[in-house]
């Protein structure tokens, strides 16, 4: 309905005053959401920059050390220095070669032992470090370099630069992000380019390393302020278009209630409308059922089933999401408690949280009542952080997360990969699984970039010690190379999709050998 008409001779202001107040809201909210978003995304850019700083230091950490190891052997023949060379590039990952020259001529390197090439300080910002856009090895790809030097002689190290492109691309995927060497800079792109990088056109920031002379760039580009309105506010966006149009309508005709979502979503729980559905979750090996995520589906009494995407994003804007939580694990333990002797001991139950159960400890007792149903052992309860809203590390939720890990509960990342804060959680948070985001197994295949992109974090996950499970598997050949790389769980369409709970029990007898549920089956089970 459009805010505002043609206007006619005639009309006085008590016609014009209803669409003035109808603009009101929509332009006040719009306003904030504007100014709000633009604190985030300076927020949110100032964060990945420094992460990105963070990361390369630690990069640098390693070639510096390695360089200054390799610093007393400068001088000495090659035939005699160069498997220590070599060993310096076996024993850090970061390292793609070192060297060692005297008299400004590299002499010798790991690469190729015996070697003679000029070496020109100059090109060295501070006389340390260089990015370079390739060598004759490797020409035309981006490359770090470390020189530590003492007289005339000296060591410099390497790390090639797809080290860097995805600490660019894994901390800042929605970013715009540098790196500058003096006068040197390299992009997403993977690309050298001379002079200074070009600034961002929203929350641009610029950190500089206090310990390396290098300096990372960071921000958005123009549209990231529109699009970030449209995608996480349409919930918002429409509620104040229904406001302002019912303001103004209001002095003109009388119109039918509307029925608040709030107060619809208040009436399905109490009239406990919303029911568990369980996908399972299949380990390694014998893809035997190990667990299954529980998602929520809301039974309404005249539409049937509605998708979750309709109303969970509004639960969690409205804050009834931590009510209807505790009402599904509630569900869900009455439903699966009776049948336990179906479940292997350890079955993993995940359950979806986000940024509002970490706001006080009464989530301990929702987890704790869950537990209480089943016999100790035989359920092992993961909750799922989403990145819907941003967790803050707040000293509640440090103590929340702390108090879980000695109950037993695991924590688990959602959609790895995808959200501005997954590696931060990492850092802030004691993190037991990872769960790679379906789109990046959907491009197993496909998609070559993704596909590194899906081998860092399953790499990632195993330096850190973390389990990992993989969403989204529909094909044979996405499961397939998930066990080839040693994925510890799997999930999706190819296994099972999600079911209600009587359906869920019914699969998992048959899976045990048992011909049929006991005829005294609770009526939360029945009710399906």
């Amino acid at each position: 309905m459009p805010l505002t008409t043609r206007r006619r001779a005639g009309w006085s202001w008590r016609t014009l005053l209803p669409w003035a107040i109808g603009v009101v809201p929509v332009a006040c909210g719009l306003a904030v959401m504007n100014w709000q978003i633009d604190r985030d995304l300076r927020a949110s850019s100032h964060a990945t920059a420094a992460q990105v700083v963070e990361h390369v230091e630690r990069i640098l950490d390693s070639l510096s050390s390695t360089a200054h190891a390799l610093l007393p052997l400068a001088g000495s023949p090659c035939t005699q220095v160069k498997l220590a060379l070599r060993g310096q590039v076996t024993r850090n990952a970061f390292v793609r070669s070192t060297n060692l020259f005297q008299h400004n001529t590299l002499y010798c390197s790991s690469l190729f032992g015996e070697f003679d090439e000029v070496v020109d300080a100059s090109e060295y910002t501070n006389g340390t470090l260089w990015l370079m856009d390739g060598n004759s090895v490797t020409p035309g790809h981006p490359l770090l370099v470390y020189r530590a030097s003492e007289g005339d002689h000296g060591a410099i190290s390497t790390v090639d630069g797809d080290h860097l492109l995805t600490a660019l691309r894994l901390i800042g995927p929605d970013d715009t992000l540098q790196i500058r060497v003096g006068n040197d800079w390299m992009g997403k792109d993977g690309i050298v380019h001379k002079g200074v990088p070009p600034t961002a056109a929203t929350a641009a920031v610029t950190l500089s390393s206090t310990r390396y002379p290098f300096s990372v760039y960071g921000g958005y580009g123009a549209e990231k302020q529109g699009q970030l309105l449209r995608s996480h506010y349409p919930a918002l966006l429409s509620l104040l278009m229904v406001l302002g149009v019912l303001a103004g309508a209001a002095c003109h005709w009388q119109i039918r209630r509307a029925t608040s979502p709030r107060a619809e979503l208040q009436r399905a729980l109490e009239a406990d409308e919303f029911l568990p559905y369980f996908q399972p979750v299949v380990r390694k090996g014998d893809y035997r059922w190990a667990g299954a995520e529980v998602l929520m589906r809301w039974n309404h009494p005249r539409e049937g089933l509605v998708r979750p995407d309709l109303f969970i994003p509004y639960a969690e804007h409205s804050g009834q999401i931590v009510a209807m939580t505790r009402a599904l694990m509630l569900h869900t333990a009455q439903s699966l408690a009776p049948y336990a002797a179906l479940l292997e001991d350890g079955f993993h139950i995940g359950i979806n949280i986000t940024a509002d159960h970490c706001r006080d400890l009464s989530l301990l007792d929702d987890c704790r009542t869950f537990l209480q149903h089943f016999p100790p052992g035989r359920v092992a309860l993961t909750l799922e952080l989403t990145e819907r809203k941003l967790i803050e590390a707040t000293p509640v939720a440090l103590e929340l997360f702390e108090k879980l890990h000695d109950m037993g509960v695991m924590i688990a990342l959602d959609d790895f990969g995808t959200g501005q804060s997954s590696l931060n959680y990492l850092r802030q948070f004691k993190v037991d699984y990872l769960k790679i985001d379906q789109s990046f197994v959907a491009m197993i295949g496909v998609d070559a970039l993704s596909l590194h992109i899906l081998d860092t974090i399953i790499e990632l996950s195993g330096k850190l010690g973390l389990g990992i499970v993989a969403e989204g598997v529909e094909t044979e050949a996405q499961r397939d190379y998930l066990a080839q790389h040693a994925v510890d769980f799997q999930q999706g369409y190819l296994f099972a999709r999600p079911m209600p709970a009587e359906a869920f029990l019914e699969a998992l007898a048959a899976r045990s050998g048992v011909s049929r549920l006991p005829q005294d089956a609770p009526p939360e089970i029945m009710r399906g």
